[in-house]
């Protein structure tokens, strides 16, 4: 009669510790690849999607540009961040702020993400121009090399006006937004483009004050690196009164009503009154808190659109 055959209980043990050791490992590299996506600004970016399509229309927008231009344009824009990461991997090992992304932690190897930021902007490519429209998928292209080409392998080394002049790839979602659901450029759309134009400098400078030391380790001409803090506070300062007039040129087209026209002129003064703070009462830690500050403006700014859109147009 044949032997039946079992395993040593140490092997049984070993062979369950394998196992879980390499479901542990695959679950740590989705969260690096999810973490190269920067899921937070592509939240917020979506969020500005979202509002461009709702304000191109006078009723209900429809499901599949919806659902798919949100999606494709949301994979193009995580394709766009996983380059960044991919780019910026030396500084970001020399940077406090970065030095624990994926992969100068070395928990993706740079062909991994490279293969993963291609796939996920090929994907996301064609379910626009499949699904949405072609327009939509090339304007949507076309914001994924002004950043992760333009801006973050040229300009951010080369000006300290790199966020001024690439800024407006960051600019465009609520552009992408309106025509997935018109397939049209209008002027309207642009003055949404023009608003986070003009709000991204003032954004970013006071987290670059906040890290001026890091971006002059690692050789980045970051407006404070190259000009100085106090010239960079009163820059800040300048760029939210532009940002004020900007936030105010929907009512005067008439695209807005007194919902936004209220919301809108109390977040621009708390913006420039933090700036204020900033260029003459600066403490520890301001900087920073005006940066987070910006965050919020952005957001409730295009949330205070989308209800005033609903309340008032219609």
């Amino acid at each position: 009669m044949a032997k039946s055959l079992s395993l040593p209980a140490n092997a049984t043990k070993t062979a369950d510790t394998s196992s879980m050791s390499s479901a542990n490992s695959d679950t740590l590299q989705w969260r690096a690849y999810f973490e190269m996506t920067k899921p937070k600004v592509v939240a917020l970016m979506l969020l500005t999607v979202l509002v461009g399509m709702c304000l191109a229309l006078p009723g209900a927008v429809p499901l599949q540009p919806l659902i798919f231009g949100m999606i494709g344009i949301g994979m193009m824009a995580g394709s766009a961040a996983a380059y960044n990461h991919l780019i910026d991997r030396r500084i970001d090992g020399l940077m406090a702020r970065t030095y624990n992304r994926p992969l100068p932690k070395g928990k993706l190897s740079a062909v991994k993400a490279v293969t993963f930021a291609t796939t996920l902007g090929l994907a996301g490519f064609v379910i626009l121009y499949a699904l949405v429209n072609p327009l939509t998928a090339w304007l949507t292209f076309a914001s994924l090399i002004g950043y992760a080409v333009v801006y973050t392998a040229y300009l951010k080394r080369a000006t300290p006006q790199n966020i001024v002049i690439g800024g407006l790839a960051g600019a465009m979602p609520p552009l992408l937004g309106w025509t997935a659901v018109t397939n049209e450029f209008h002027g309207n759309a642009l003055l949404l483009v023009i608003i986070i134009f003009a709000w991204t400098p003032p954004h970013f400078w006071a987290l670059a004050i906040h890290r001026k030391k890091e971006y002059a380790k690692v050789d980045i001409p970051m407006l404070p690196v190259t000009h100085g803090v106090e010239f960079t506070k009163t820059c800040i300062l300048l760029y939210t009164f532009l940002l004020a007039v900007a936030c105010i040129l929907p009512v005067l087209v008439g695209m807005c009503g007194p919902v936004y026209l209220v919301g809108s002129t109390i977040l621009s003064c708390g913006f420039i009154y933090k700036a204020w703070q900033l260029k003459f009462h600066d403490k520890q830690g301001l900087a920073m808190d005006v940066f987070k500050f910006s965050i919020y403006h952005l957001m409730i700014l295009f949330l205070v659109l989308l209800v005033d859109h609903y309340i008032w147009v219609n």
